[in-house]
């Protein structure tokens, strides 16, 4: 007999191995009509699976997160039914589920034009519509490769070759269409209704630009309709707040051909860059970093010591001057451990922490280059503090209460908190690995955080916290991170004189908050839509006068609010206010003061707030209180 114990606790026996859809069916016909897939001692596995021995069974469906994840990968696949259907001679690649939806990459002879897209996703509903079975079968490595030989299918091959210790692998097959996958997929078509694909692009085959140009169709797939229409809206919201169309409109930024990965900041977005610069340095300073700043150049043999020289060398920017091999650094924590072994510390100095505003470069591919978001050029704010084992726990505390009052003053109050904890490839005792996983753990607790633990997420010398925001349509950017780090210091010889007069180690926290300048600066433009609150926005007022007669008049207003500390921007054209109104208005300025005679002869301003809302007249030094005092409440 084999026993199956469900999620209740209840406890079901069959007379010999059964599939979890049987399963499904032994509980109910409606269970029966939705069931996905299983999850059989915590693994995924097919509803065609079956079941040999006793275990727990969770039936998935499509309300299950899993459910919707294999939803996904299922309608990735359809997508290589279709486009094999309509045009029989692309070579399907690689189809994965991403956040929201998934993508295809499939190489064929031009580019898939809006009427192929139309045509492809019209031929998925006809396929769905068949209400056909996907099978599953577990075939042996000879016949896979049989099987891809004969269709010329030449990068299923490719991964075939990628895998040499299978013995078999799963082929899923949709009528006559068979595509290779770990699965699970849905049982059956009928599952796949709610889809639309989104868009078509570049891409290269195993991410190298070095290598042959794919296409890579995207689409999202739903359990439910509704969820369908609120993703478009969110979609189409988040399409009106894209940094990188903002950034022109708003004159804040480009990115240049001359210089891939790299941004130019024009004085707007400088303005900003500079506010949300300054707001960290006055963090630094008024909770314990001392400002360092290391070298851009570093000797080669000092990433060697770290051991990023063999995991990351093709991320690196190298040169050579005078026999010597150097990288540009593409992280801070080297410099900081080698500004910490000038001279000796003690375990009075400790915690010891340390900021920088590090510019680093990366050597990103060049398909994955996103704006400012994702660049090969970039400043970290970037901190570490050197600490014993027993202060790991209130450092942690304290840089949570920290991140979450500037995450607040940024507009961000929606945090995720998660524990990533030892990966199976790792260094270090499992006694340290107890201890740092119980500091970081009791440290959110103490905090008052609830918290997600992502099991073997850590880094290979530590666990980390990892901070996720979401921000005003509901996406997610992780962004800060503390990360408990005691190998690096080993590697480059760190160490403290303790209270027993012996030398020791210190632990290394990696810490974060707002992360890359770049990233962080694209997530608030996007956030805000580009309208930053008063204390962000590179220009907070606008004075504008209606005839030459309060010119003087203006520019008076105009160098009492700069005397003041506001950043003001004054249009004394020729034109009509009207039309410098509205100009102005779509820059998205938090403030535009209008002044006429009335307001010249009565000392005041005409008060026009962003969202076209008319403030009215009010004194100078009225509005001057206001604004000083938007200005102090941040977001």
């Amino acid at each position: 007999m084999i026993q199956i114990t469900l999620p209740d606790g209840s406890k079901r026996e069959y007379p010999g191995p059964v599939t979890v859809a049987e399963v499904a069916a032994s509980i109910g016909a409606g269970l029966a009509k939705v069931t996905l897939a299983g999850k059989v001692d915590g693994k995924l596995v097919d509803a065609s699976d079956s079941i040999d021995h006793d275990a727990r069974l969770q039936i998935i469906t499509p309300k299950d997160e899993e459910g919707l994840e294999i939803i996904r990968h299922s309608t990735a696949h359809l997508v290589g039914h279709a486009v094999k259907q309509l045009y029989p001679t692309a070579k399907m690649v690689i189809g994965p589920v991403i956040e929201e939806g998934f993508y295809y990459d499939i190489a064929y002879e031009r580019p898939f034009t809006p009427d192929d897209m139309e045509a492809i996703e019209s031929r998925m509903r006809q396929l769905i519509a068949q209400d056909y079975e996907v099978v599953k079968r577990v075939t042996p490595r000879a016949q896979v490769i049989e099987v891809f030989q004969s269709r010329g299918e030449d990068y299923k091959l490719r991964l075939v070759e990628d895998m040499p210790n299978e013995a078999a692998m799963g082929l899923y097959y949709h009528q006559e269409y068979v595509d290779m996958c770990r699965g699970p997929h849905v049982p059956n078509t009928r599952f796949l209704k709610v889809f639309k694909l989104t868009r078509v692009s570049g891409a290269y085959w195993r991410g190298d630009a070095k290598n042959e140009q794919l296409q890579r169709v995207y689409g999202t797939a739903w359990a439910d309709k509704k969820d369908l229409e609120a993703y478009i809206r969110r979609v189409e919201e988040a399409e009106k707040r894209d940094h990188r169309r903002l950034g022109r409109e708003l004159d804040l930024f480009h990115i240049d051909e001359h210089a891939p990965g790299t941004v130019f900041w024009h004085p707007k977005g400088w303005t900003l860059w500079q506010q949300v610069e300054q707001y960290m340095r006055n963090v630094y300073r008024d909770n314990g970093y001392q400002e360092v700043k290391g070298p851009q150049i570093l000797d080669k043999s000092l990433w060697e010591k770290t051991g990023h020289w063999d995991k990351y060398r093709e991320n690196m920017f190298t040169t050579e001057s005078e026999k010597r091999d150097y990288a540009l650094k593409p992280m801070n924590c080297p410099g900081h451990i080698l500004i910490y072994n000038q001279g000796v510390k003690s375990y009075r100095d400790l915690p010891l922490r340390y900021g920088e505003f590090g510019q680093c470069h990366r050597n990103e591919p060049s398909g994955g280059l996103h704006g400012i978001m994702r660049v090969r050029a970039f400043t970290q704010d970037d901190g570490h503090i050197f600490c014993t084992e027993n202060q790991i726990q209130q450092e942690c505390m304290a840089f949570t209460t920290l991140l979450q009052r500037v995450y607040k003053d940024f507009g961000f109050t929606d945090i995720i908190y998660k524990v990533a904890t030892r990966p199976e490839k790792r260094i270090g005792s499992e006694e340290s690995w107890d201890k740092a996983e119980g500091a970081l753990i009791e440290s959110l607790r103490a905090s008052g955080c609830e918290f997600q633990i992502a099991v073997g997420d850590g880094a290979f010398y530590g666990p980390k916290l990892e901070y996720t925001l979401r921000d005003a349509i509901g996406r997610q950017w992780q962004c800060g991170t503390i990360q408990v780090d005691p190998s690096m210091p080993e590697r480059l010889g760190a160490e403290y004189v303790g209270e027993d007069g012996a030398r020791h180690r210190p632990v290394m926290l990696h810490r974060a908050i707002v992360g890359s300048f770049e990233r962080f600066i694209g997530m608030l433009i996007e956030h805000y839509a580009g309208a930053m609150p008063t204390w962000l926005a590179p220009i907070q007022v606008c004075v504008l006068n209606i005839t030459d007669s309060q010119a003087d008049y203006a520019r008076e207003v105009a160098k009492t609010l700069q005397n003041q500390g506001v950043r003001v921007n004054l249009d004394l054209r020729n034109e009509k206010i009207t039309y410098k109104i509205r100009e102005h208005s779509l820059q998205k300025l938090p403030y535009i003061l209008v002044v006429g005679d009335k307001e010249k002869e009565a000392g005041a301003v005409a008060v026009r707030a962003r969202g076209n809302k008319d403030l009215g007249a009010m004194s100078l030094e009225a509005f001057a209180r206001q604004i000083a005092d938007d200005i102090a409440q941040k977001a």
